[in-house]
């Protein structure tokens, strides 16, 4: 009878025992988590400051300044690509114009991605490992794309409505309210095509993640549907703006930008090679070996199917370091679901590594004097940026009565006006970027005016003196740099006319037959009809 009773009673003592083993794994957890937690938030405020540092010490750039004038000028969009980054830009500016405030949405965009990249590790990963999400958190956060990078470009839009369509995406794959996600994700991916037209790779994906998707093959039919009705109206917004705009962004992004490109595997190496750089070698040395297992096709899709993209497009054309950032997060997103934390601690400790020399050359480029660049290639760069301030004050001396400030190109012409405070016109043909002068500037204002053209080079007269009645040239030097100045006096709007802007018409202005204008500013202005 003694035995029999013990025998009952072992099945309750094994209960018990796993009841008690899972309250202290529970109870492991939940100190693990609280102690990774803490960590991520320490780490998430330390890197932050640096970002707030590096963005009010660095100084402004001419891509910056270029596009700080759409938030001057704002619009339904501009020459280089879809309005976002301007409306962006005319919001920050009722906080100031210092370079601190209107960057501060870069400040914390890849914070916020971190926080969204957290959230979703801590949802979808088992219960014993999602005190790994706040490591691949702080992972992230010590990129050095991710802390470095703190400019205001057409890319900080893009980049944060990217991943917050995706985030939507992602929800919609394990959620009751998929419909619901789903109008996010199409809502989130208009305002990014409203930013770049790069967004069009996350579409692309959305439909090559729908052919295996968690939802049925019903109701991923309709997810696409709800995604591109929902992202349309956005989409037609753009389409409207260039079709009474000469087709303005739509010519720069799928023509004229790519116009004597040629196949070359150069580019494909360097594509291959920048992608290596940002993922981390570690990274992708663990993606190698695990060949991406386990994981769902609707979120691999998110950064395969665009990086695919890329590389054929690589093959005729350079793809810059900024074009695949948006898609980066999910390269991550996809390594947390699949390391293991002994793997985080090791990738973390090299990726600190990686960000050390990083840190020394902003620091360098910041806080050292011009002089110590003197001699190199960098130094007259520094200085220009460093004191742009300085150079608008010496042109603006003697500056002849009623003149024109303008300069040869849109990076000296951009930074001219961000610290001068009024717009500063781009003299001559120019190049087939940052066009923007063609929709803001009127040159038959100028006929008979003096112009000042400024450069960081000596000017060769021949080049303008057809333009003006007289010229004459001058110089003067900040911080042991030299730069340059014409003045040409009674500008000759008709000789303009037919040596430069018809240039630019020829150049720019010819639409193709299957696009269908309905009005171009630049052409009725100008008078170019029909060729003429």
């Amino acid at each position: 009878m003694k035995q029999v009773k013990q025998l009952q009673e072992t099945p309750e003592i094994s209960e018990t025992l796993e009841a008690k083993e899972t309250r202290e794994n529970l109870s492991t957890n939940s100190q693990e988590n609280g102690r990774e937690r803490r960590y991520f938030w320490w780490i998430f405020g330390w890197f932050l400051g640096l970002k707030f540092w590096l963005a009010a010490a660095f100084p402004f750039t001419g891509d910056e300044a270029f596009f700080y004038q759409w938030g001057v000028f704002p619009d339904w969009g501009y020459y280089d690509h879809p309005p976002m980054v301007g409306w962006m830009l005319a919001g920050l500016r009722l906080i100031s114009d210092h370079p601190l405030a209107l960057r501060l949405v870069t400040v914390f965009l890849w914070h916020l991605i971190a926080l969204g990249l957290v959230d979703l590790l801590f949802r979808y990963l088992p219960q014993e490992k999602k005190s790994q999400a706040y490591g691949v958190g702080v992972l992230f956060l010590a990129l050095p794309f991710t802390w470095a990078l703190n400019l205001v470009t057409t890319d900080t839009p893009l980049i944060l409505f990217i991943f917050t369509s995706a985030y939507c995406f992602i929800r919609s794959q394990f959620s009751v309210r998929w419909m619901l996600w789903s109008l996010g994700t199409g809502i989130f991916l208009g305002l990014a095509l409203l930013s770049k037209y790069f967004a069009g790779f996350l579409a692309v994906a959305y439909v090559a993640a729908s052919c295996r998707t968690q939802l049925t093959r019903k109701q991923a039919v309709l997810q696409v549907v709800v995604i591109a009705v929902s992202a349309s109206p956005f989409f037609l917004i753009n389409l409207a703006y260039n079709a009474t705009h000469c087709w303005n962004n739509v010519m720069f992004n799928l023509v004229n930008r790519h116009e004597g490109s040629q196949t070359s595997l150069a580019t494909v190496f360097l594509y291959l090679s920048m992608l290596l750089y940002l993922v981390t070698p570690w990274v992708a040395w663990h993606f190698w070996r695990q060949r991406l297992k386990n994981l769902s096709w609707g979120l691999v899709a998110l950064f395969v199917v665009p990086f695919v993209l890329f590389l054929c497009f690589s093959v005729r054309k350079t793809i810059g370091l900024h074009w695949v950032l948006g898609f980066m997060p999910f390269v991550f997103l996809a390594y947390g679901l699949q390391a293991s934390a002994a793997q985080i601690k090791r990738d973390l400790r090299w990726t600190l590594i990686l960000s050390v020399p990083h840190f020394l050359a902003l620091v360098a480029l910041i806080a050292l004097p011009a002089s110590v660049w003197s001699g190199t290639r960098l130094h007259a760069d520094v200085v220009f940026h460093r004191e742009t301030g300085k150079v608008v004050a010496q042109l603006k001396k003697s500056l002849p009565e009623n003149a024109v400030l303008a300069a040869f190109s849109y990076t000296p012409a951009a930074l001219l006006a961000f610290h001068a405070g009024h717009y500063v016109p781009v003299l001559g043909v120019g190049k087939y970027h940052a066009r923007q002068d063609d929709i803001l500037v009127d040159f038959r204002v100028f006929d008979g005016r003096a112009v000042r053209v400024f450069d960081r080079r000596p000017i060769a007269l021949e080049k303008i003196q057809n333009w003006f009645e007289s010229v004459r040239v001058g110089q003067f030097v900040v911080d042991e740099v030299t730069f340059y100045f014409v003045d040409g006096f009674g500008f000759k709007y008709e000789n303009f006319r037919a040596e430069v802007l018809q240039k630019i018409f020829d150049q720019y202005y010819q639409l193709p037959s299957w696009l269908p204008s309905l009005e171009c500013q630049f052409t009725q202005r100008y008078g170019f009809f029909d060729g003429n």
